[in-house]
């Protein structure tokens, strides 16, 4: 067999190089897929496991957040103020028509005069009855049957009596249901007041406070705006016996003198001075945020935990946010970075794979 050559041997040489240097570059090759695969594993399984944020307990989200988290988001929360005490409140007023007053007034005089009416019939049927039973005694002067009519026509007249007065009676309870103790007292007595009233020489103002208000005394006097320049002296009556239906706030009667412009059925808005105590406490703008139309804030129970809870922004405050019932005494609720706290809760309720 002849030799291999020189040059022969150089290329057997260098391809033996070559296909080992490929078969070190497939093995780094796998070396690193399967280094990559790994730390993708790794990735994907701090993504799918992030930290819990939020907890749902009894139908509440808690939100819990890192002092981190809190520091960078600009979170920042304090305890709320009580709503400070107010000298006045504004009440909102009717004129009311005198008319009503004056069918009550008509129905009981009617029933005034059937019980008068009645007792003089009384009156009469007693009297010939007594005489009957004294005639009949002496002698039998009259009959049996004129006696027993005599009777009948007594204890009629009494049965009649008595319906009479219950009559008035109901008569008088409605005005009262209607009216209330005072002014119905003075429509029963047909006092100067309803003389007054019927002849339109004052008006009847209904005045209904908001439904937060509660005064246990209300105010002698009141001021009712007629118009940009006019004011109204209104004098208080009584505690009404119903309230508006569309306020649901406590009512009260007052008259006011007849002058123009003032007509029944005018509504007017009413300043009463009286110094109350607010429920509540104020709430500021930067605390509130808004979820599908409703207000809502974030009240923190421990340094890193927030829980959402709905409020009614329903009476504002004198300087900025609202005065809010219903809430814990001391609150602390986050007043900057609520609505960070709300991203946060709704984002951290979104699926990974989302």
């Amino acid at each position: 067999m002849t030799a291999p050559s020189a040059s022969w041997r150089r290329a057997l040489f260098a391809a033996v190089l070559v296909l080992g240097a490929g078969a070190a570059a497939v093995s780094l090759l796998h070396s690193l897929v399967g280094q990559t695969r790994a730390d993708d594993d790794d990735d994907a399984e701090s993504v799918a496991n992030p930290p819990t944020r939020v907890v749902i307990k009894n139908g509440i989200a808690i939100l819990t957040l890192s002092a981190a988290d809190l520091q960078n988001a600009g979170i920042e929360s304090a305890r709320l103020a009580r709503a400070p005490e107010i000298d006045s409140v504004v009440g909102f007023a009717t004129v009311l028509d005198p008319t009503p007053l004056a069918d009550l007034s008509s129905r009981y005089r009617d029933a005034e005069a059937q019980v008068e009416s009645a007792t003089a019939k009384l009156a009469v049927s007693s009297a010939a009855f007594d005489r009957a039973q004294i005639l009949y005694r002496d002698q039998q002067n009259i009959s049996t049957a004129q006696l027993q009519n005599a009777q009948s026509a007594f204890e009629l007249d009494q049965v009649a009596l008595a319906a009479a007065r219950a009559h008035l009676g109901g008569v008088a309870a409605s005005i009262r249901q209607a009216w209330g103790s005072a002014l119905g007292t003075a429509l029963i007595d047909n006092a100067p007041l309803l003389n007054e009233l019927l002849a339109r020489n004052i008006y009847l103002v209904k005045v209904t406070l908001p439904p937060s208000v509660d005064t246990p005394s209300p105010p002698e006097t009141a001021d009712a705006r007629l118009n940009d320049r006019t004011i109204v002296r209104l004098n208080y009556i009584s505690l009404a016996a119903t309230t508006n239906p569309k306020l649901q706030g406590i009512s009260y009667f007052y008259t006011a003198p007849a002058q123009e412009g003032l007509l029944p059925g005018l509504n007017l808005e009413t300043t009463l001075g009286v110094r109350l105590a607010q429920r509540g406490w104020i709430v500021p703008n930067s605390a509130v945020v808004w979820l599908e139309g409703q207000a809502w804030i974030y009240i923190r129970t421990d340094p890193k935990t927030f829980i959402r809870q709905r409020i009614s922004p329903d009476r504002p405050a004198a300087d900025d946010g609202y005065i809010v019932t219903g809430l814990p005494p001391n609150a602390d609720v986050a007043v900057h970075g609520a609505q960070m706290l709300l991203s946060e809760e709704f984002r951290a309720q979104v699926p990974v794979e989302d």
